[in-house]
């Protein structure tokens, strides 16, 4: 699972890498070079570096608008990085910090936070300050309630909680009126309520929790294009599936479904149905073939 995840925060890495001008903005990998640079310095990274601290040095490259601090040993955020009020994509996955100190308010511009497999617990409800924020990633921690502070954070458009151990999540996800991508996987989700989601949901990915239904909210997100629950408890789906108008990929795959709704045909969009690991028998499957026959179904 480890190498999962750290195949994951790789590539986030290599994605907010290439928003990066190399020749424009060059990345720096030695403190040295960088405070020698006859240049201004806006992209440092120390990754794989062996780092218990970061270098106080650090301070004096005030442009920096990208760090990344990944696969280090730090255990603390050290109070340096705060003084980079220019910093815009902050990656410090693989490390072993227990808590974002309630300085983190004082990174005003930060976009992109990453703090994959470290070691939170909780996070800081200052976070919340952080009103540019876009994307964060907090996958592999030891989480276990939706971050509240997140909902204060009408900016966001990506969180990823992937491999927690959240198990509640307040109803006021909806607040996040901006959340295109939404990852709780791996989690231990049991019961959703009747939880509300954000209108322009795109993405959403729950699988591998426990849960035992779908929310009847979660079906008036018109604008979800890819949804996946699969390995969970799931016995029944709901005719107000039908309400999922634009969606493209559905993967029911490892529940309990011994039947899919007709009303499953308004769904004009749907290119892939996913139903491998379900008690479907035959008869129903070829049934749903001649409901979606644009649609590839796997079973």
């Amino acid at each position: 699972m480890k190498k999962l995840f750290l195949l994951i925060s790789i590539l986030s890495l290599s994605q907010i890498k290439a928003q990066i001008d190399p020749v424009k903005y060059p990345t720096f990998t030695n403190i040295e070079d960088a405070l020698n640079s006859k240049k201004t310095v806006y992209s440092m990274s120390f990754r794989e570096k062996g780092l218990f601290n970061l270098p106080p040095q650090i301070v004096k490259l005030d442009s920096l608008f990208f760090l990344n601090i990944m696969a280090n040993k730090l255990e603390k955020m050290d109070q340096e990085l705060f003084e980079l009020k220019e910093l815009e994509i902050l990656n410090v996955n693989e490390n072993s910090i227990k808590y974002i100190p309630d300085e983190v308010s004082r990174l005003k511009k930060l976009t992109t936070f990453s703090m994959n497999l470290n070691s939170l617990t909780s996070i800081n409800p200052n976070i919340a300050k952080l009103q540019n924020l876009k994307v964060v990633h907090f996958d592999a921690n030891n989480l276990n309630t939706f971050p509240e502070a997140l909902m204060d954070i009408a900016t966001l458009e990506e969180i990823n909680l992937q491999g927690n151990q959240i198990s509640f999540i307040a109803d006021r996800l909806d607040q996040i009126r901006n959340l295109k991508f939404l990852n709780l996987s791996d989690n231990q989700i049991n019961d959703l309520g009747n939880l509300s989601f954000p209108k322009n949901l795109k993405y959403l990915e729950l699988q591998q929790n426990a849960i035992n239904k779908l929310p009847e909210n979660l079906f008036k997100a018109q604008h979800l294009e890819f949804l996946n629950v699969s390995g969970n408890n799931i016995s029944e789906i709901s005719p107000k599936v039908k309400g999922l108008k634009n969606v493209v990929s559905m993967n029911l795959a490892n529940n309990n479904l011994k039947d899919i709704p007709v009303e499953i045909k308004q769904l004009k969009n749907l290119k892939t149905l996913i139903l491998t690991g379900n008690p479907i028998e035959k008869s129903t499957i070829e049934n749903l073939k001649t409901l979606l026959p644009d649609t590839q179904i796997y079973f």
